[in-house]
C-alpha cells in the first residue's frame, strides 16, 4: 500500500489539488452512465433515487418484485423486474438517512470492475469517517461494454459526488488501486483512456472543493470494500434489454 501524508498520519509523497477548478455542482440528478440496456438503466435510475446506496435500493426492488423473486433471482424475468422498477420510480424514492460522521475528515475507498475489459462494468465506493466507521456503501452499473479504467473514473466520481452531497469534507484520503487515475488526478498527467475527459474534469472539480485531499495506492491484495460493490454494478450492467 503506497500512502501519502493524510488521515491517520501515514507518510509518503503528498497529493494535492493539481487542477483547481470551480467546486462541483452536486445535485440529486443521477450521474451520467455509459451505454446501458433499458433494464439496467432503470435499475441505475432507482439506485440514483436511493443515493446509490446498494443495500437500500436492492431491498426496495426485492420487495417490489411479486412472489419470492428479486433483483438477482434467476426466476425473475425481465418483464417482472421492469414493472417493479417502474412502480418504484412512480412511487417516489427517498434517500436513506445520512449517518453523522466523527468530524470533517473522511476516507473514500473506490473501485471499478469490467468483465472482459471492455464488457459489463460497475463502480463501487465506500465512504468512511476518520475513525473508519462506514457511512455509505455505494454502487452502480457503468456500461454494457466499458473498459476498466473508465469504471475506475466513474467509481471516484460516484464516491466524491455522494460525499459532497452529504457532508462538508475538509480532509480526504482516497484509497484506490488504479495508477492510471492516480497519475491523472494527482500527478497532473493527461488522461490516457479515450472518452474519460468528462469524468476526469468532474473529479478534478469535486476535489477542488476539498481543502486537503490525498491518495493511498492500494496494491494487489490490499483489502478494498468497494470491490464487491463494483461487482454488483457489473452484474446490473450485464442485464439484457428488458
Amino acid at each position: 500500500m503506497r500512502s501519502v501524508d493524510g488521515i491517520g498520519g501515514k507518510r509518503g509523497s503528498e497529493g494535492s489539488n493539481p487542477k483547481p477548478e470551480e467546486a462541483s455542482d452536486v445535485t440529486d440528478d443521477s450521474l451520467p452512465a455509459e451505454h446501458l440496456s433499458p433494464l439496467a438503466a432503470l435499475v441505475d435510475e432507482v439506485l440514483a433515487g436511493f443515493g446509490y446506496e446498494v443495500a437500500a435500493a436492492t431491498d426496495a426492488i426485492d420487495d417490489a418484485v411479486p412472489g419470492y423473486g428479486g433483483l438477482f433471482d434467476p426466476e425473475t424475468d425481465s418483464d417482472e423486474l421492469r414493472r417493479a422498477l417502474e412502480r418504484l420510480l412512480e412511487s417516489g424514492l427517498a434517500r436513506p438517512p445520512v449517518p453523522e460522521p466523527t468530524g470533517d475528515a473522511f476516507v473514500l475507498y473506490v473501485d471499478g470492475s469490467s468483465r472482459g475489459n471492455p464488457g459489463p462494468a460497475g463502480a463501487g465506493a465506500v465512504i468512511m469517517d476518520a475513525a473508519e466507521d462506514e457511512l455509505a456503501r455505494l454502487g452502480r452499473p457503468v456500461g454494457a461494454r466499458t473498459g476498466n479504467n473508465t469504471a475506475e473514473y466513474v467509481a471516484l466520481q460516484l464516491g466524491l459526488s455522494e460525499l459532497l452531497a452529504r457532508y462538508e469534507p475538509r480532509r480526504l484520503e482516497v484509497r484506490i488501486d488504479s495508477m492510471t487515475v492516480i497519475q491523472d488526478v494527482w500527478g497532473g498527467d493527461d488522461p490516457t483512456e479515450p472518452g474519460v475527459e468528462a469524468y476526469s474534469e468532474a473529479v478534478a472539480a469535486a476535489l477542488s472543493s476539498v481543502p486537503d485531499h490525498r491518495y493511498t495506492h492500494l496494491a494487489d491484495g490490499d483489502p478494498n470494500p468497494a470491490d464487491a460493490l463494483a461487482t454488483v454494478g457489473a452484474d446490473i450492467a450485464a442485464f439484457g434489454p428488458g
